[in-house]
């Protein structure tokens, strides 16, 4: 038995990268996984493939997390497939970076769209399933950025702090009903994004971070774990850090 043997965990923006570390951790711990991606490509049809491998139920869907209709639409669908949502990891994101002076509004909307307003979606969508079952966990994927901010991606950090001020709200709303909401903070953790970056970039990151290496997906699906499982059944509103000591 895992941790998670039985419940069904929605992740989207999971083909790929911590999305996709994540589903693999709850699949191996005995989760059904319904993940979503914009499209359904290549990287979608192989994580499907290898979360199947674990024995588990797996289906991704292709849909536009930044819609309303959209979203309401996939989780009637993953409800009807899978017969519960036990679990919502808020995962789906994107960079537009730049300063601010220099931003568009296009870049600003996008980001804002994707990173929260999809989280505030999904939430909306999935909380009336897990209110009937009168449990469910929550995880929005925030970033150190935004606890402290980092110049150059005013619309990243935004939606991020928003995404920690919207686990805090619904941990405070829906704790009457069973439902727990918290947020994981990742720093520097080296995925297919950080990987383009220059060595002396990564470098003087490393210098940032007392631990002096930057994190992995695994790391991140580790904390995930733990705030889907009972593991942390009296665990809501919380901010978790993943990253190396960098932002204490």
């Amino acid at each position: 038995m895992g941790l998670l043997t039985g419940k069904t965990a929605i992740v989207t923006g999971a083909a790929r990268g911590i999305g996709k570390a994540i589903a693999m951790k709850f699949a191996a711990e005995g989760a059904n996984i319904a993940f979503t991606d914009l499209v359904i490509d290549e990287n979608g049809q192989n994580t499907e493939k290898e979360i199947a491998a674990l024995g588990v139920k797996v289906k991704g869907y292709a849909s536009n997390a930044a819609s309303f209709e959209d979203t309401a639409k996939v989780v009637e669908q993953i409800h009807a497939d899978f017969g519960s949502v036990d679990i919502l990891v808020n995962n789906a994101g994107i960079t537009k970076d730049g300063l601010m002076m220099r931003m568009s509004e296009a870049q600003w909307d996008a980001v804002i769209g994707v990173n929260l307003k999809s989280a505030f979606n999904f939430i909306h969508a999935c909380t009336p399933i897990m209110m009937r079952q009168k449990s469910g966990s929550i995880i929005n994927m925030a970033s150190v950025v935004g606890v402290h901010g980092n110049a150059g991606q005013c619309n990243y950090s935004a939606s991020k702090a928003g995404m920690i001020g919207l686990a805090k709200s619904i941990a405070q709303e829906l704790g009457s009903r069973g439902i727990r909401a918290n947020a994981i903070a990742p720093g520097f953790i080296i995925t297919d994004m950080t990987a383009k970056l220059s060595d002396e970039v990564k470098a003087e990151w490393a210098k940032k971070i007392p631990l002096r290496r930057g994190g992995t997906p695994e790391d991140v699906a580790n904390i995930a774990l733990f705030l889907a499982s009972d593991m942390s059944s009296y665990v809501s509103g919380q901010v978790i850090q993943v990253d190396g000591g960098m932002n204490m």
